[in-house]
């Protein structure tokens, strides 16, 4: 598709803010985002955490893999989001970067965790929605 819009959800462990980044894109966005997610220090695995709080929305975050960012290096993107880690990803081509400054919900109490995938889920929302206006 043409028109298809290329996201990146930046983190250090790839495991918890841009795996339900990634998550919400794909929810919103459809067949016209393309949602990705990685970390500069990926854990390996997707926090239960997170999954719990996505499967109480629907979306199957268990499908998903903790993922590094060399695997995007070079990679073509219209946004990379960072999640207000301190994280950068200078070999990732973006037409536009944005950080997020999203608390990591990792430690937190399910109440508190559930309060920061809205958060994310939010922000995605008015993101796709400013991405697929444009389009």
């Amino acid at each position: 598709m043409a028109n298809l819009k290329r996201v990146l959800f930046v983190c250090v462990e790839n495991s918890n803010r841009s795996q339900m980044a990634e998550a919400f894109a794909k929810i919103y966005g459809q067949d016209l985002i393309e949602a990705n997610s990685s970390g500069s220090r990926p854990s390996g695995r997707v926090n239960p955490k997170a999954i719990e709080a996505m499967s109480e929305l629907g979306y199957d975050l268990s499908v998903h893999h903790s993922k590094g960012l060399d695997a995007f290096n070079g990679t073509q993107v219209d946004v990379a989001v960072t999640m207000g880690c301190g994280d950068e990803c200078p070999m990732v081509l973006a037409k536009e970067r944005i950080d997020w400054k999203i608390p990591d919900p990792r430690d937190m109490s399910p109440e508190e965790f559930r309060a920061v995938r809205d958060l994310i889920g939010s922000k995605v929302k008015s993101l796709v929605e400013g991405l697929l206006a444009d389009a």
